[in-house]
């Protein structure tokens, strides 16, 4: 332990200690100075702690994800968890560890000099684990001291009672560092180590080729010499059985690529869809956007095996284009083969737009499919039975004509083009077979080069497939994928992470809030929503905004919680912008319980939906709190019916909740996030006026600062 103290970072370097971890991982770290730790964060810890840590990565460019792991899970975690930051706890105040990474036997770690030491896992998790351990283990030393134990016995035992006393324990004081979503593509790759693997993939591939061509030009020179010795046919089998465990790693390394990018994909996509702006999705209907999704797991499933095996088959017919060169029919037998490549391009090309037009008509066959079966109690109980089919035979025509369309090139393109190679190249070695100017060996060599590009163009056809599948799904998820690099406010960590006095009723009658001059426009609309519209709200105000539909209330409330920015005009929350208190930062001030059409519930324990706005899993403590303002707002009968209670599953296809029940959700998941300003977005209008009253006097008591928006 002291060991870790000499090498371990104070709280002030911490911002320090980021950065020279991220450039250390060759991130693409921002050349700024990044702040120290204030001591008031550092010693209250907790949240604070974390949204500075948070904050401060952000403004170098970076990730910082906060981590907890089960007891038994330390080992695991700090073996993986490199680049990372590790928290020590100490009297004098918290002190941090910098991990590049490590593996069973060292874990490698920066030191405040910039130099690394290689330390033993089992130091660092035991200075991990102290605070957690120490309430048992003087017991456990009692017991170990009564039986006798002694050595390795000992702390083997030790380590045993240990994971049983505190296998329900999770630990935590780690966060790992990785480049923002927002980061270059390059950085990403570059993170996740995809060139490395790939360079290795097509080493080994190669390598593994090569000696594929050694056995068979070994068996065609035995064959041609008639040397068939003992020592070259056990040769021959040696190079046969080299090649199993190449060909085991190539499998090996494409699962591993698969997956790594497969990741990136996912995270990069997910990252994106979060950053969208409400208006970019509000017109695609949810077979639309299950269509996208589709389309995603498309990308995953094709790019990289289609990429894949174009690669291997470029190689192959390269490699297919010297051995033609070297044999009977010469150069000109090449010539045919580029030819041949250049023809499979062009019909590959044709099969693309087969293929885009079939896509599009079975992506509006599920698009119109989804959107039925949403809306189908609407149209049940409002449309006549004799229309609810129109329309339907002739989307199927015309999905039925593209898939026709398409079948018939791709059984040209995979089918064909092999045959039609072999025909070709067969009659390419014609003339000379006739003329009967070369020797054997060279019509030998003739005719492996021709069966070498037979299996490079069943490759090369079978690739062009998912490559064609992979760009037309890309076409559709792009607008996600771009969305990712959009940079939204960071903020001072030192503003980011502080709390308003508001949170503590302090200070009432100060203006909490203070909006001037507001303008706002929705893209594509010549009018403003919102013209110059001043707002000023104090700390402790209940207010009541009214108005009639279509008024622009709702569009205020989003720009009031950050949720859209205004085009012009001043808005600040306790004296500080959006730019200072970062997009996550204001929310955390500012929260909005929107619209029942634009709220939902997600298909997950009750608990979860009542808890999105804080840390998850949450703590006993968040439990006992969720289910206090639950239960004062009238959800208890719910909460007792259900029979998992407070874990209940509930969503689409979990318990069903009445429209008044998801209203009061609504409401505790606004309060439970300890907001300075609560927004309520016609919260109240699916209750009953006995609930309303129950529910409009706990929101007064508990909110410290409350704006209702209601009908007249």
């Amino acid at each position: 332990m002291f060991l870790l103290m000499e090498i371990s970072w104070p709280a002030g370097r911490l911002g320090e200690l980021i950065a020279a971890l991220g450039r250390r991982s060759r991130f693409a770290v921002r050349a700024i100075e990044p702040e120290g730790l204030p001591a008031r964060i550092a010693a209250e810890g907790g949240p604070q702690l974390e949204s500075w840590i948070e904050a401060t990565s952000g403004r170098l460019g970076l990730e910082a994800e906060p981590v907890e792991v089960p007891y038994a899970d330390v080992d695991q975690l700090l073996r993986g968890a490199g680049p990372a930051l590790l928290r020590l706890a100490d009297e004098a105040g918290p002190r941090f560890l910098g991990l590049l990474g490590g593996d069973r036997h060292r874990i490698t770690l920066l030191t405040p000099d910039l130099s690394m030491v290689r330390v033993r896992p089992e130091v660092l998790r035991a200075a991990l684990c102290a605070e957690v351990e120490a309430p048992v283990a003087g017991g456990i030393e009692r017991i170990l001291t009564e039986t006798g134990l002694r050595g390795a016995r000992r702390m083997r035992a030790r380590d045993v009672l240990l994971g049983e006393l505190l296998a329900s324990r999770r630990i935590g004081g780690c966060w790992l560092l990785r480049p923002s979503g927002a980061a270059s593509l390059v950085t990403q790759v570059r993170e996740t180590r995809l060139p490395r693997l790939l360079l290795a993939l097509l080493g080994v591939h190669a390598f593994q080729y090569g000696l594929w061509l050694g056995s068979w030009w070994l068996l065609g020179w035995m064959a041609l010499t008639g040397r068939f010795d003992l020592g070259w046919l056990v040769a021959w089998q040696l190079l046969l059985l080299t090649l199993i465990p190449f060909r085991l790693l190539t499998t090996s390394l494409a699962g591993r690529l698969a997956i790594q990018a497969g990741a990136l994909l996912k995270r990069r996509l997910l990252v994106g869809v979060l950053k969208l702006e409400p208006d970019e999705v509000r017109h695609l209907g949810v077979g639309q956007l299950l269509g996208r999704v589709i389309e995603s797991e498309v990308i995953e499933t094709t790019a990289l095996a289609g990429g894949f095996l174009g690669l291997t088959a470029s190689v192959e017919l390269v490699m297919a284009g010297f051995v033609l060169g070297a044999g009977a029919g010469g150069w000109f037998h090449s010539a045919l083969l580029l030819g041949s490549v250049l023809a499979v391009l062009g019909l590959g090309l044709r099969y693309y737009r087969h293929r885009w037009r079939w896509t599009q008509q079975r992506l509006d066959l599920t698009n119109d499919l989804v959107e039925q079966m949403v809306g189908h109690r609407t149209r049940l109980a409002q449309e006549p039975s004799r229309s609810r089919n129109e329309g339907e035979d002739q989307m199927l025509e015309r999905y039925l004509g593209a898939s026709a369309d398409l079948d018939r090139t791709g059984v040209a393109l995979q089918a064909l083009v092999p045959r039609c190679w072999l025909l070709v190249g067969m009659l390419g070695l014609a003339p000379v077979f006739v003329a009967g100017d070369h020797s054997t060996a060279g019509l030998a060599i003739g005719v492996g080069g021709v069966i070498l590009a037979y299996q490079a163009f069943r490759g090369l056809v079978e690739g062009l497939d998912q490559v064609a599948a992979a760009a037309i799904a890309w076409g559709r998820i792009q607008h996600f994928w771009r969305a990712a690099s959009r940079r939204e406010p960071i903020g001072q960590p030192g503003w980011a992470t502080c709390r308003s006095p508001a949170a503590s009723w302090a200070d009432r009658g100060r203006i909490l809030l203070d909006a001037r001059e507001l303008v706002f426009r929705y893209p594509g609309r010549g009018e403003s929503a919102l013209r110059e519209v001043n707002v000023q709200v104090h700390v402790g105000d209940r207010l009541l905004l009214e108005g009639p539909s279509g008024g622009g209330k709702s569009t205020l409330a989003w720009l009031l919680s950050g949720g859209r920015a205004p085009e012009s005009g001043l808005l600040l929350l306790d004296g500080l912008d959006r730019a200072t208190l970062g997009a996550d930062g204001w929310r955390r001030r500012v929260v909005l319980a929107p619209q029942f059409h634009e709220n939902h519930v997600l298909m997950g324990p009750f608990a979860f939906n009542a808890l999105m706005g804080r840390a998850w899993p949450p703590r006993p403590s968040d439990i006992e709190e969720a289910e206090r303002v639950c239960r004062a707002l009238g959800l208890g009968p719910l909460l007792d019916r259900m029979p998992a209670g407070f874990l209940q599953m509930v969503g689409e296809t979990g318990w069903q909740l009445s429209h008044g029940e998801k209203s009061r959700l609504f409401l505790a998941r606004a309060l439970l996030q300890g907001a300075d300003l609560v927004i309520l977005d016609e919260s109240f209008a699916a209750l009953d006026p006995e609930t309303l009253r129950q529910s409009l006097a706990f929101v007064l008591d508990e909110a410290p600062t409350v704006l209702v928006i209601a009908h007249p």
